[in-house]
């Protein structure tokens, strides 16, 4: 392989996979290594897997994707976010799992701070859930008193999968991360992007122990693996710099283990309605990228148990009975965990086929009524569709024939490697050109009469209060 042609590495840590690859100058990807991310052990609510064994991996990956190379174009990472975990400073060993994202430990203070949630969202433009790394962390650390004066004092360490890989990494010289992973734990400013004194004290996390904010581009990190580190964001928002220009005329639906649907926003439009403002990256300049999102949970374990693939766009909008199909509770704007997967009726009597047709119903009517608040709010051109459940036909159609706006599909599967590459290297190369438009047919007007009957059905059953269910 000529390496004057690789413009960038780019390492993927994901809660299933680590994924690296290089970036040749025209934005393609080459050399794409993947390898198991370590097994996640799962029970009552925790989510946990060895964090010295995903660090093996990591750098076990990149050796691979680089091995063919004489000299070593900077490397972009991309993170799952709020994943983390508390390090021995001296040792470098962890002191807890790799605690998933995933983990609900956060649950109970979550309860305890339900009245403080609008300063929460002013200050974060996110909603108080247990996925984040605040909550669990402040959980953490009540249960662990000891653990608490460790962390001031400095013998330990705790961060977000980033901050440990860099530190690792780094010989422990960087106790870093950027600020896109920092504006999902619940504790910073988005818009100061500094840690904010009042979150710390509403979670009870000392600002002593957090690390260093970071712009996510212009890091120029040596790195004891023979790499140069440039650019580090959280895996979403790479995945949106890769599939979107910054254009706040276009969306982003992403389908894949969860669903999120994302446009760009200008960094002083307000956001309203219980939708998420994500700080998408910040660069050296220390120019940010805002977007407005919502999200629809676990939609990838709903569908594992019926033969969705099988389901056309005619099997659809078949019967009166409506469906939520997010077993973690609906995502924004509702966040309401009291609806997981639900049924307006019986199913007894429908085949496994027909459950799956209701489940990609509800998925298409969330997608839809989430790019209506959108372009209600400010007009949208165009949308594009990634992720692995985009693939399904019976999804690409049903939403196509929802939205009242022309729908593509991304064929480019690896996003979030492209733009941790792109952000790397500092290339502006998208491939929106790799956009199919998706025609509708055959035509199902009785989908878009469905959709609107079940948007009354939900408005309905969402004026139903937590407590009286």
């Amino acid at each position: 392989m000529d390496h004057t042609l690789i413009a960038a590495i780019a390492l993927d840590l994901g809660s299933t996979s680590i994924k690296a690859a290089l970036m040749d100058r025209q934005g393609n990807l080459r050399n794409i290594t993947t390898q198991p991310a370590p097994a996640i052990d799962s029970h009552n609510g925790r989510y946990e897997s060895n964090a010295i064994e995903y660090t093996r991996i990591a750098g076990q990956v990149l050796q691979t994707c680089i091995e063919e190379i004489a000299e070593k174009p900077p490397l972009g990472l991309c993170s799952q976010r709020s994943s983390f975990l508390i390090w021995d400073k001296a040792s470098g060993e962890p002191v807890t799992p790799l605690i998933s994202w995933q983990d609900d430990r956060g649950q109970s203070c979550c309860e305890r701070l339900q009245t403080s949630t609008d300063i929460l969202h002013t200050l974060t433009g996110l909603r108080l859930t247990p996925y984040y790394f605040a909550p669990k962390l402040s959980v953490l650390l009540h249960e662990n008193p000891a653990w608490r004066e460790k962390l001031i004092q400095g013998e330990w360490r705790v961060g977000t999968l980033d901050t440990f890989l860099i530190w690792r990494w780094t010989n422990g010289k960087h106790f870093v991360t950027d600020a896109s992973m920092a504006a999902r734990t619940l504790l910073m400013d988005i818009h100061r992007q500094q840690w904010s004194d009042t979150l710390c004290r509403l979670f009870d996390i000392s600002q002593k122990i957090l690390p260093q904010i970071k712009p996510s581009t212009g890091l120029n990190l040596s790195l004891n693996i023979g790499l140069t580190l440039q650019a580090s964001v959280g895996d979403q928002s790479a995945a949106l710099i890769a599939s979107l220009a910054d254009d706040a005329c276009e969306a982003l639906v992403n389908l894949g283990t969860g669903g999120f649907v994302i446009r760009s926003l200008a960094a002083d439009t307000p956001v309203s309605g219980g939708y998420l403002q994500t700080l998408v990256y910040q660069k050296e300049n220390w120019q940010t990228q805002f977007a407005v999102e919502g999200t629809i949970n676990s939609i990838a374990a709903a569908l594992a148990p019926y033969p969705a693939k099988d389901c056309r766009v005619e099997d659809l909008a078949q019967n009166d009975i409506f469906c939520l199909a997010e077993p973690s509770g609906l995502g924004a704007p509702y966040f309401r965990t009291d609806w997981g997967i639900h049924f307006s009726g019986s199913t007894t009597a429908l085949s496994r086929q027909q459950i799956a047709a209701l489940l990609l119903e509800a998925i298409i009517f969330r997608v839809t009524r989430i790019l209506e608040d959108f372009h209600q709010h400010s007009p949208l051109s165009r949308v594009y569709l990634s992720g692995g459940l985009s693939n399904l036909p019976c999804l690409q159609q049903g939403i196509a024939q929802c939205v009242p706006l022309p729908v593509y599909f991304l064929s480019q599967k690896e996003t979030s490697l492209q733009g941790a590459a792109l952000l790397a290297c500092g290339l502006k190369t998208s491939h929106q050109q790799e956009a199919k438009a998706i025609e509708i047919k055959p035509a199902n007007s009785a989908l878009i009469k469905k959709y609107l009957r079940w948007k009354v059905w939900l408005d309905a059953l969402l004026t139903v209060p937590n407590d009286q269910l």
